[in-house]
């Protein structure tokens, strides 16, 4: 049985989830809609809200991971977040990150590259 895309995206997640953990980051909430955008984590590192964008892809023979974020999902990630803010009522500190998880090699071995503030409003 093959796995979709939506179950390859879910378990992208998962793995960022842990890898941030792992640096410290708490967990505040996962795949966060509104109708502009979505958020794939919502994490605390300290006194900073950290909105992390994941992106997966099997290998860079087509660009990488970071090369796949258009200035239009950017944009959509910015106003994502914004409403995030506002609907819950915080002036704290934030950023956009984002995890890059590539497969490098047959025997599905992952890199993970974390980018802080990679996105800025």
């Amino acid at each position: 049985m093959t796995r979709t895309s939506y179950q390859t995206g879910m378990e992208a997640e998962s793995e960022a989830l842990r890898y941030l953990e792992q640096q410290g980051l708490n967990f505040q909430a996962r795949n966060v809609r509104f109708k502009g955008g979505e958020i794939d984590l919502v994490m605390q590192d300290k006194q900073t809200r950290v909105f992390v964008e994941v992106r997966y892809r099997k290998s860079n023979r087509y660009g990488s991971a970071l090369e796949s974020i258009t200035y239009s999902k950017q944009q959509r990630l910015i106003r994502a977040a914004l409403l995030y803010n506002q609907k819950y009522s915080t002036s704290q500190p934030w950023r956009i990150d984002v995890i890059s998880i590539t497969a490098e090699t047959a025997d599905s071995a992952k890199s993970i590259e974390w980018l802080q503030s990679a996105i800025s409003a």
